[in-house]
């Protein structure tokens, strides 16, 4: 059992972890996940609690691991409220030990969750470790009780769905609107958008990927000829990306950072719960909208309805008392530049993670070329 030895905290850029009491290490691997170490952890809330069995349903490995469970837990358990099936997830894939994604997102479910207006998934625990490793765990109820489906980025949504997304993407944006609850002072943890280095260097971090999908016909077959040509394009103008919006003065509310349909659940009433806080950041909501938006509609779905989405999210977004909202042809330049996120996220894509990156790719890519983004961010 490895014990965790006292860190510094907030002072060192660490944040105190919620369960003090805890003295083994989160596990590393996901075959350390049985009953006698469920109960141990869920101790630390639930006091009396025992996970009598522990049953593997399914492990997903992408870049994180979730690893679905049953679970049989005694009377204080059932009192609790504790669901038979669970889903954990944690860094057990045996990569990205080298950035804080899972301890980020298990913040995001204890410090700020509650405050969202819009569904996200039931939390029953939600740690991490204060070693400078970056691993956190959260464990939530298993989401297919629900009775809805997984979205996915090859799901043809439609325009009338996309619409109704955005009506949720405004009152989560709106929800802790120049909030502050989120400024720097109340929420250490929380990182700002394009100020941290794995939003800042994430093409750097993902190179080798990049790489691996310019070796792939069905990829080159699409790409814009500027782009293969020089392919370090992409590192420069998402460069340009952050510069800008690091310039920008506006007021900042909660983003999920990887906004795209991959990331929802859609619930039987079509509303979407939002999923995988692992990049929430303080930021404005241009970066979630361009994302989800473009990866979501088919080219000419967005070329025929963009302008009246945007201006439609922003009376939503106002709808929800936030103010300070910039107009719409502020918005559109916005969009115009932030499609490099969805450009530099999907080229490094691998289709094994679970999403299939080629219609994301060729959605981007078209808009790209549509809106100038490559020419207004390099300043060609």
């Amino acid at each position: 059992m490895d014990l965790i030895q006292p860190q510094p905290t907030v002072e060192s850029g660490l944040i105190p972890r919620p369960y003090p009491q805890r003295a083994e290490l989160l596990p590393w691997t996901w075959q350390e996940v049985t009953a006698p170490w469920l109960t141990r952890t869920l101790q630390n809330k639930y006091p009396g609690i025992i996970a009598e069995s522990l049953e593997v349903v399914q492990l997903i490995d992408s870049h994180t691991t979730k690893l679905r469970v049953r679970v049989g837990f005694n009377a204080v358990g059932k009192a609790a409220g504790f669901p038979d099936r669970l889903c954990l997830k944690s860094n057990w894939s045996g990569g990205f030990d080298d950035v804080d994604i899972c301890a980020i997102e298990a913040r995001f479910y204890h410090f700020l969750a509650d405050e969202m207006k819009v569904p996200t998934a039931t939390c029953r625990y939600a740690d991490w470790d204060d070693d400078g490793r970056g691993q956190g765990l959260i464990i939530l109820d298993d989401l297919e009780a629900l009775g809805g489906q997984f979205g996915n980025s090859a799901q043809h949504a439609g325009v009338d769905a996309v619409y109704t997304a955005l009506g949720g993407l405004a009152k989560l944006h709106g929800s802790l609107w120049d909030s502050p609850l989120i400024a720097q002072d109340a929420a250490p943890w929380l990182q700002t958008s394009m100020r941290t280095p794995v939003d800042s260097d994430q093409v750097r971090i993902m190179w080798r990927w990049i790489l691996k999908n310019l070796e792939d016909p069905n990829f080159r077959a699409i790409a814009p000829k500027h782009y293969l040509e020089e392919p370090r394009r992409v590192e420069w103008a998402f460069d340009r990306l952050g510069d800008y919006e690091r310039a920008f003065d506006a007021p900042y509310c909660v983003i999920l950072g990887d906004c795209h349909q991959g990331n929802t659940y859609i619930l039987p009433s079509g509303e979407r719960l939002w999923l995988d806080w692992q990049l929430v950041r303080r930021g404005r909501p241009w970066r979630d909208l361009t994302y989800f938006m473009i990866g979501a509609l088919t080219i000419e779905e967005r070329r025929q309805n963009q302008r009246d989405m945007l201006a439609f999210y922003r009376k939503e977004l106002i709808a929800t008392g936030a103010s300070g909202v910039i107009e719409l042809d502020a918005i559109w330049e916005q969009y115009r530049r932030w499609v490099m996120y969805g450009i530099q996220a999907w080229v490094a894509n691998m289709d094994h993670w679970g999403q299939i990156g080629l219609p994301m790719n060729e959605r981007f890519f078209a808009a790209g070329e549509d809106h100038g983004t490559w020419a207004l961010l390099l300043g060609e």
